[in-house]
């Protein structure tokens, strides 16, 4: 993922750009832009909900690769809430999925997420995309408050 290539692309602005690519390749379904945000420097780490953790690109690669083998994930980034300090961004996410219910009805899963970015020289980027299953409990709570913070 380093190298050449890298370095002729814009670097992200801010973890909010970093942020706003990541879920935009994820409903796309578009593997290389998912993967050209993730730092390259360190072991950026991925766990989705009810997944093994996965360090490192080539293992996040493969897990987005299996997430997306029946297509792109319908993912709405909501209720975000950020903190920011020098050089990393933490950004706690609501993630509204939908799912393919078949029938007109919309029907959705809520997973709450933590997404870790760095500042480095190429710009900001993605070290953690932390993600788990919002309780009953937690899914009530996010659809009694209509407040969006993203």
């Amino acid at each position: 993922m380093s190298g050449p290539h890298r370095a002729a692309e814009s670097a992200p602005a801010s973890a909010e750009a970093v942020e706003a690519a990541f879920y935009e390749a994820i409903q796309r379904g578009d593997i290389d832009a998912l993967m050209r945000l993730w730092a390259d420097d360190d072991e950026p780490i991925c766990v989705h909900p009810g997944w093994p953790r996965h360090v490192g690109a080539a293992a996040i690669r493969t897990g987005f690769e299996q997430l997306f083998a029946e297509g792109p994930v319908h993912v709405i980034p909501e209720r975000v809430v950020r903190t920011v300090s020098l050089g990393c961004a933490v950004h706690s996410v609501v993630e509204r999925i939908a799912l393919d219910s078949g029938n007109d009805d919309a029907r959705f899963a809520l997973v709450l997420a933590t997404n870790v970015y760095l500042k480095t020289a190429e710009g900001w980027r993605m070290v953690l995309h932390h993600a788990s299953a919002a309780t009953a409990h937690e899914a009530v709570e996010v659809l009694a408050s209509h407040e969006r913070l993203h």
